[in-house]
């Protein structure tokens, strides 16, 4: 029996990115986004980890430690469930140009969010957001979490900002880095598959699958073998090789 393997459109070094240019080797020019890449995540997890660190210290002085770690630890669950529905619904919409506000917003801002990212894998400039695109957010729902017991909500979002910075950093990682550790050979699979054209609309999770189980946009079930199971892509090359 002959085992075909599905193919996997993973961006390699001799596969530069459209926007490198043409005098400048790969290796260099990813070595350098790699460092713009850094410094834009710099100002993110600083500012995010001294509040999640603050809040938690304090949380954990509150009375109730146990209520304040399971609280913090919800942030977990949730944020992933908000990395999969921003990345799908958000960063993968196409919202057409309009004559409102709100239509007008999305086209210019939200339009071109993402996609530059996936037209340029590599580029430093599109692979993690800046410490102002989430200020916002962050300050209208934070003081509104300090209505509730600092172990509770505060905490909660204490976790939450914390697997932001963590999500952007797996993310960076992805994109310029080698690690041999399994949980990060499947995520860089996992997400160069979905840059591919084969996966754009499918595995929008950035850190794992879970939610893509859930909402069914997994990678079909002969692309997931291929990517993650490397006993049977071996077994596969070998029944080839004797074919």
């Amino acid at each position: 029996m002959i085992l075909t393997a599905i193919p996997v459109v993973v961006p390699q070094a001799s596969e530069p990115p459209l926007d490198r240019p043409g005098d400048i080797p790969f290796g260099v020019y990813k070595r350098q986004q790699a460092r713009i890449s850094r410094h834009r995540l710099y100002p993110v997890t600083v500012f995010y980890s001294t509040y999640a660190i603050i809040t938690m210290f304090f949380a954990l002085r509150g009375g109730h430690p146990w209520i304040a770690l399971f609280s913090c630890a919800l942030g977990l669950p949730l944020w992933t469930f908000e990395e999969y529905i921003f990345h799908r619904w958000v960063l993968h919409g196409r919202f057409g140009p309009g004559t409102g506000f709100i239509r007008r917003f999305a086209h210019d801002r939200l339009d071109p969010l993402h996609w530059d990212h996936h037209k340029h894998p590599f580029n430093g400039q599109h692979i993690n957001g800046e410490l102002k695109d989430l200020l916002p957010l962050f300050f209208t729902v934070t003081p509104l979490s300090f209505l509730a017991p600092i172990y509770t909500l505060p905490a909660l979002i204490a976790g939450v900002v914390e697997c932001y910075v963590l999500e952007e950093w797996i993310h960076h990682s992805c994109h310029f880095y080698n690690f041999r550790n399994p949980y990060f050979r499947y995520i860089k699979r996992h997400h160069f598959y979905h840059h591919s054209p084969r996966g754009e609309n499918a595995g929008y999770g950035l850190t794992n699958g879970f939610w893509d189980i859930i909402w069914k946009t997994r990678f079909p079930k002969e692309v997931r073998e291929s990517l993650y199971n490397k006993k049977k892509e071996q077994k596969g090359a070998a029944s080839l090789a004797e074919s």
